[in-house]
């Protein structure tokens, strides 16, 4: 088939190289979101599929919004038989939607109906979940909510962070996209409707989202902490200013803290939840580089009875 691919973020170049690869399709064109201003400097980048598609010499469409007409023009010029897509970043219009005969076929990273939205990834590890994986399904006009092609599975480990799950489901996914692709083309790969139970919704995590409460158990804690890794970042507050949280480590021997409550040891740091104490490893405070947590608690020096969250 021909094929234009709509993608964005560093998670989406897997799928792109696989499609390249595959030498079953020719990917015609690569839809992304406009150059962003980036780094200290605020200089316009080209998103990490633009950068690799220039790479292949793919032609390289960015419309401010998909439903531009003159981005809406090229794409029926080229008429795509369909259009994969991951993480693009902008909804797309019932116009767009009817150019390619096999219409747009999204990769998201959950087993679909479950965790419908942005952010499927950093859900399911806060949710605890121990299976997830990566789901190919036809786009609709709702949220998440077309007919599934297929599906692959991936086991939540005990220490990923979201961005350790999503590297392997990109990865994973890229093969699965591919394979739709073959056998949409072979006519043989049917999309089956998404069931109505089961759905649960991933909306994007907000800062506030990130704020760790103390009161909760530990399990909670290590859970918001590796499912805001590395974004947005779970947080907490010392001495009124924010402290981000960048690995915790449950420590169910110690039970004796108060939420939020430091106890400082030689070389540790744990803190008091609404269950067991957990252990902070690493964090990083405002204009600082991350650190081990010993080191910061060294630098800070941590008076008794002082609390995380106050």
């Amino acid at each position: 088939m021909k094929l234009v691919f709509a993608g964005t973020p560093e998670v989406a170049v897997p799928a792109l190289d696989a499609l390249i690869a595959s030498g079953r399709h020719e990917v015609a064109a690569v839809v992304t979101r406009p150059d962003a201003p980036a780094g200290r400097g605020r200089r316009l980048v080209a998103s990490p599929v633009a950068e690799r598609a220039e790479e292949a010499g793919i032609e390289v469409l960015k419309p401010a919004k998909p439903r531009d007409p003159e981005f809406l023009e090229r794409l029926r010029g080229i008429a795509p038989d369909c259009c994969p897509v991951v993480a693009y970043g902008a909804l797309l219009p019932r116009v767009a939607l009817d150019i390619p005969a096999h219409g747009w076929v999204n990769l998201h990273f959950s087993l679909l109906p479950a965790w419908r939205g942005a952010a499927p990834v950093q859900h399911a590890v806060m949710a605890g979940d121990e299976i997830t994986g990566a789901s190919t399904f036809l786009i609709e006009e709702g949220l998440d909510s077309g007919p599934v092609y297929g599906t692959v599975t991936e086991t939540v480990r005990p220490t990923d962070t979201s961005g350790d799950l999503l590297t392997r489901l990109a990865f994973a996914g890229a093969g699965l996209l591919a394979a739709t692709m073959d056998g949409i083309a072979d006519g043989t790969l049917k999309a089956v409707p998404q069931p109505a139970e089961g759905v649960t919704l991933a909306p994007k995590i907000t800062v506030e989202d990130a704020r760790v409460d103390w009161a909760t158990p530990a399990l909670r804690v290590d859970r918001v902490v590796r499912g805001c890794t590395p974004a947005p970042g779970a947080w907490t507050t010392f001495r009124g200013e924010r402290l981000k949280l960048v690995q915790v480590a449950l420590a169910p021997e110690l039970t004796d803290l108060t939420p939020g409550q430091l106890a400082v040891g030689k070389n540790s740091v744990h803190v008091g939840t609404g269950s067991h104490a957990v252990e902070l490893v690493w964090v990083q405070a405002q204009g600082k580089k991350p650190m081990r947590a010993a080191d910061w608690a060294r630098g800070v020096r941590i008076a008794d009875g002082e609390t995380l969250g106050a």
